[in-house]
């Protein structure tokens, strides 16, 4: 047999692809996955302004909200006033044209110098206009809820118009002075009806209509006023009977005429200035002076005109007033206010007059004079 050749056998065997490879621990070191480098983040909601923001998104949002609700609302409040409004709007002619013709009627039945003649004409063109307000009155259109209360605003113009024919007949009636007392009573049921017709309107029209609304939810929304009769001796017959007398009589023949001061009153105190004496007044924001004219005559005065004067330089201050009617033996008072800047701490004469009527012969009670100091209150 043939032996192996053993010299190489004996050599040692050097294995260096064993020292190139990686030990144990750099494979297990390079088999852990690597650990991913993180990337910055922001802060959570978008950065440091995010939670403001939000905020104001939050405002804004809520703003919004709150406008269109606010319009919602407006938009709902209009649909339901707007009818109310309108139909008010109309309401506050009529009855303005009808108060008017109240005003007229007082003004003429309390004319000075006018004859019956053309108190009988002119009464006729105030009732014709009365009912042409009350054709206006028939054609309003209201709202369904005040229904009941359009039937009240027209029945109240009826009445008026229906005092105003009734005054028409009772004054074509009249014939002589003897007949005043029988036609005084006559024109004093007329004009109770136009007392009733404010009554009427006041409250079965106005007050009732506000409380319809109110149940409605209408705000922002009036009630026009409307007042007739602002004299209300027109619903006394002896007041009557007296226009009719002052109307058939001239002046001359009508016993005895005139009016006088009857006193001064400083207000609010209520101390009665004297005539005879020196007097101080504190001159407030609230001052007033009140004249109290009484009809010392045996006729009914109207128009009758009443004048106060504070004497001072280097102008005086100087204040008129009408009383549109006095009865014989009755006291009406004026009331005076705001009539200037008196002078302070110096002898103040106060005058106040009462222009003589048609017909009168003693006027030494028509002026009175008062010596008067104004102060101020500590």
């Amino acid at each position: 047999m043939f032996e192996r050749d053993r010299t190489d056998i004996d050599e040692p065997i050097e294995f260096d692809f064993f020292d190139e490879s990686p030990t144990v621990e750099a494979v297990r070191e390079e088999s852990k996955p690597r650990a991913r480098r993180r990337m910055p983040t922001r802060p959570p909601g978008g950065g440091p302004n995010a939670p403001l923001l939000r905020l104001g998104l939050l405002i804004a949002g809520g703003i919004v909200l709150a406008v269109g609700l606010i319009l919602w609302v407006n938009a709902c409040q209009g649909a339901r006033t707007g009818p109310y409004q309108s139909y008010m709007t109309d309401v506050e002619a009529v009855a303005g044209d009808s108060a008017q013709i109240g005003r007229d009627l007082n003004a003429l039945i309390f004319s000075s110098g006018i004859q019956l003649e053309d108190l009988q004409n002119q009464l006729e063109g105030l009732r014709e206009a009365q009912g042409q307000v009350v054709r206006r009155a028939e054609d309003l259109d209201a709202p369904g809820p005040l229904r009941e209360q359009q039937e009240s605003l027209v029945e109240a113009m009826l009445l008026r118009q229906s005092g105003l024919s009734g005054l028409a007949a009772g004054f074509s009636g009249i014939s002589d002075a003897e007949a005043a007392g029988r036609v005084g009573t006559d024109l004093a049921r007329q004009s109770m009806r136009l007392v009733a017709s404010d009554i009427l309107y006041e409250d079965f029209f106005r007050a009732r209509a506000q409380e319809v609304m109110d149940r409605q939810g209408v705000t922002g929304v009036a009630v026009p006023e409307s007042t007739f009769v602002s004299n209300l001796e027109l619903a006394s017959a002896e007041s009557w009977e007296l226009v009719v007398e002052r109307l058939l009589r001239p002046p001359a023949e009508g016993g005895l005429r005139g009016n006088s001061i009857a006193g001064v009153r400083v207000l609010p105190e209520g101390t009665q200035l004297s005539p005879s004496e020196d007097n101080t007044v504190i001159a407030s924001q609230d001052l007033a002076l009140e004249v109290s004219v009484e009809n010392s005559g045996e006729s009914q005065e109207t128009q009758v005109v009443v004048t106060l004067t504070v004497q001072q330089s280097p102008e005086p201050l100087r204040q008129e007033q009408t009383i549109q009617s006095i009865n014989p033996g009755d006291t009406k008072t004026v009331t005076f206010r705001e009539f200037g800047v008196p002078q302070f701490a110096a002898r103040t004469i106060v005058k106040v007059t009462v222009e003589p009527v048609q017909g009168e012969t003693n006027t030494n009670n028509n002026t009175a004079e008062y010596v008067v100091f104004f102060t101020i209150s500590d």
